[in-house]
């Protein structure tokens, strides 16, 4: 996806941008104010009575006083540019200061290696670990079971980079006050394993959550029809004899994730309820996407499971089966039955996610709450399974001024005794701009989008009772 950009380049344009700016600000407040011949004394000393100077004088006094005008509003304008600089250039020092600080470990771990006698050539084929186990050096992890079922929930985010960069969590999470225990970031079937993402998350102590998207990595989200990855080539015909085109890439992708010796969550082919995605079965008026049969995400969610419980990656990934919410779905796909009909069953599921958001254009019957968003898809999951219950992806837009009150009662939904199954929630903090019916938009997606929101945010997370959160 587009939001995982590298900001080395950004960074060093925000700092050359501050040095201009600065030194433009320097001189044009010199020019106007300080100097002896300047604009300022210039109006001054040519601002005469108009009944006495002549009219050349009159001219060439207004025409001063617009100049002045003119450059006092340049002024506010590049004070402002200057002062969004310096907010882009505080969020390049922190990714810095974050990236100096994992280099000055590693080296005085690589240090510390050639001055062993026991040091070795570093190879590129990975050690064998036994499933569940961690090789040394790796930073500890809960066992999957105590992951599966945690004392207290979940409070993840997702930003532009993490875990691969840090800049933006730390910035939000810094201004909650709370650091989250889990990360959520996305991942395409054109890319290896990051077992370093894996890695990053657990020394912060988070649960890295993989949104694994069966298209390429760079794909537009608007892209429903890609034959290569349709449902059927994955899955392949056992029957004839004709393997999935993927299967090579999954077993080595099981096989790095044993490797790694350290659990994941991952939410596999996120949303498939919807008509959005090339892994969907139907479209708004029931019609087949991609190639796709009825039955066909159940059989590629279970071949993808059982490649990775034969390559042993079972005790380290938390498996998440995440729909979107129902409520504003076109009818061919919230008829019922549909949802449970994509469901792989609990031998193949660890969680239940949820994608939902505060979005417009708001129907007459949206109540903005936290009720109206989730309780009717919370039900129908329950009548499917008893699964843990994790919202795997929500957020809130700022268009209609609703978000703080839906924030405060998101935490009041989560702390009611019928959401207590509900083990977690992970917040999309982006602003992205789509198609919605057509016309294009952009939503604010960040808890810190406004002061009233993040307020919302920090209290609603403190008083629900349920967060145990180590402050930042």
């Amino acid at each position: 996806m587009s939001w995982w950009a590298v900001t080395r380049a950004r960074g060093r344009l925000a700092y050359l941008g501050t040095a201009v700016l600065a030194m433009v600000l320097a001189v044009i407040s010199v020019a106007i104010w300080t100097s002896p011949s300047g604009l300022v004394r210039q109006v001054v000393d040519t601002a005469v009575d108009a009944r006495e100077a002549p009219s050349s004088m009159v001219e060439e006094r207004n025409r001063l006083l617009d100049a002045l005008v003119e450059v006092k509003a340049r002024l506010a304008e590049l004070e402002s540019t200057l002062a969004q600089t310096e907010d882009e250039l505080g969020s390049v020092a922190a990714e810095r200061n974050a990236v100096a600080a994992e280099l000055k470990t590693l080296q005085a771990q690589l240090d510390s290696a050639q001055r062993s006698p026991r040091h070795i050539e570093r190879s590129n084929t990975p050690t064998p670990t036994k499933p569940g186990t961690q090789p040394a050096g790796l930073p500890s992890a809960p066992a999957k079971a105590e992951l599966v079922h945690p004392d207290s929930p979940y409070f993840g985010l997702m930003t532009e980079q993490a875990p691969h960069n840090w800049a933006t969590f730390d910035t939000v999470s810094q201004k909650i006050g709370l650091r989250p225990n889990s990360v959520g970031y996305f991942g395409g079937w054109d890319e290896p394993f990051r077992a370093d993402a894996v890695m990053r998350a657990w020394q912060r102590g988070a649960l890295p959550v993989l949104t694994w998207e069966s298209r390429p990595i760079s794909a537009p989200n608007n892209a429903v029809e890609d034959p290569e990855f349709s449902l059927p080539g994955i899955i392949g015909d056992t029957d004839a004899g004709v393997r999935g085109k993927f299967d090579d890439y999954l077993h080595t992708y099981a096989r790095d994730i044993v490797a790694g010796g350290l659990p994941l969550g991952i939410r596999l082919n996120h949303e498939m309820n919807g008509d959005w995605y090339p892994w969907s079965e139907r479209n708004n008026v029931g019609e087949p996407i991609n190639g796709n049969r009825p039955g066909d995400f159940v059989k590629m969610w279970r071949h993808v499971h059982d490649i990775f419980t034969e390559e042993g990656a079972g005790d380290l990934v938390i498996w998440i089966w995440s729909p979107n919410i129902t409520n504003n779905l076109a009818p061919a796909n919230k008829e019922a039955g549909y949802l449970e009909s994509l469901y792989p069953g609990d031998d193949y599921v660890d969680w239940v996610g949820v994608s939902g958001y505060l979005r417009p254009p708001y129907r007459e019957e949206n109540t903005k709450t936290f009720d109206y968003t989730f309780t009717p898809t919370l039900n129908e999951l329950r009548a499917i399974t008893s699964k843990p219950i994790f919202l795997a992806e929500l957020g809130a837009s700022e268009v209609g001024g609703f978000k703080a009150g839906w924030v405060e009662s998101l935490f009041d939904g989560l702390a009611a005794e019928e959401n207590q199954d509900v083990i977690g929630f992970s917040w999309f903090n982006l602003t992205v701009t789509s198609l919605v019916r057509g016309e294009k938009t952009t939503n604010d997606w960040r808890i810190d989008s406004s002061r009233d929101s993040l307020n919302a945010f920090s209290l609603g997370i403190r008083s629900s009772g349920r967060f145990q959160l180590a402050p930042y």
